[in-house]
């Protein structure tokens, strides 16, 4: 145990820091329930969008075998070269109880029509330019995903954080005050039964002085 002086005015001090430690429990018991609130919204999504992301997938390279095995695979990687653009997103932050969550959006959208794809719309067959689409399409989902996995990274970190605060208050902190409360407690009620001692023991002295003072008069 902590070495304690056991006064009153610690025994004070003991039981408002057992009051502040069970004040700022409750209040992160309240954020870490707010915070699994909002994890499992967030888990739905990205469960959402993670089979979205797999359809998408699968389509696309349904999409990208049926145009190599009728056009070629020289064909599509002539239109694949062709193909010119970029990929952005913009990032910027918002806050979730207190807590900063990175936000991942589409600069601009990775899904381009058939004529701002770079090859030229009439030297690539219509199954070329459906697999092309496929794939950008592919790029936003991800986009979507990267964004929402993010934010479900972050809360989970936090949820965790919070968690093992609130154990290290539950388990640790406020036992280990409860204990030398009891210490303070018993060691200040063991002084004062010596001192009542003392005081019956001085008194009948007084008593016995009295009465031997009182017989010789």
């Amino acid at each position: 145990m902590e070495e304690v002086r056991p006064t009153r005015s610690e025994l004070l001090e003991r039981k408002q820091q057992i009051a502040l430690a069970q004040q700022g429990m409750d209040l992160l018991k309240q954020k870490r329930d707010a915070l699994l609130i909002e994890f499992m919204s967030v888990m739905d999504e990205t469960l959402r969008l993670s089979g979205s992301l797999q359809k998408t997938v699968s389509e696309a390279q349904y999409s990208l075998a049926i145009a190599k095995s009728v056009d070629g695979s020289v064909s599509v990687r002539s239109a694949a070269v062709a193909t010119k653009g970029e990929v952005t997103i913009d990032m910027s932050g918002t806050k979730i109880m207190g807590v900063s969550i990175p936000v991942v959006t589409k600069g601009e959208s990775p899904v381009r029509s058939s004529f701002t794809r770079g090859y030229s719309i009439t030297g690539v067959s219509s199954r070329i330019d459906e697999s092309a689409d496929k794939f950008e399409r592919i790029l936003d989902v991800i986009i979507e995903y990267a964004d929402i996995e993010t934010r479900l990274k972050r809360l989970g970190e936090e949820i965790q954080k919070t968690n093992r605060r609130v154990n290290a208050l539950e388990q640790i902190t406020v036992p280990a005050l409860k204990e030398q409360v009891a210490y303070i407690q018993m060691t200040l009620d063991e002084r004062a039964r010596e001192d009542l001692f003392r005081l019956k023991k001085v008194k009948r002295k007084i008593e016995q002085k009295k009465r031997a003072a009182e017989a010789a008069a």
